[in-house]
């Protein structure tokens, strides 16, 4: 498991299956770009974890991020899923805390989901 995939922005979506003590992970990354958001929603059917990667240097867009992040928790395939917000790039200098990523997005507000925000760098694996 610890190992580092070095892996290019996603356009469309990926699919990985992992299976770890018998128990079957199926993954999609699905790319963020305004044209493929619209679809993101066929995704949703038996979801049990959101995974959303934030750019912590991207102070002009983290607006976005909480609308589409509010957007998919609404949605009714996705009552009862977690969330787990990786706060990358933190190894860039002056990017958003993850306080301040918390506070943009109003994380505290969240109360129907279980939630989790974590500091990482894609690059180093680091998080």
């Amino acid at each position: 498991m610890n190992e580092v995939v070095h892996t290019s922005p996603t356009i469309g979506s990926n699919v990985e299956e992992i299976v770890i003590n018998n128990t079957r992970f199926l993954m999609w990354d699905i790319g963020g770009q305004e044209s493929l958001r619209s679809s993101w929603n066929t995704y949703y059917t038996n979801t049990e974890f959101v995974i959303v990667v934030v750019d912590s240097t991207d102070r002009e867009r983290i607006s976005v991020t909480r609308e589409e992040l509010y957007k998919m928790l609404a949605h009714e395939d996705l009552r009862k899923a977690g969330l787990l917000i990786f706060a990358n790039k933190q190894d860039v200098k002056e990017c958003m805390t993850v306080a301040e990523i918390s506070q943009f997005l109003k994380l505290t507000s969240i109360k129907d989901h279980q939630w989790h925000i974590q500091a990482c760098c894609a690059l180093t694996g680091e998080g």
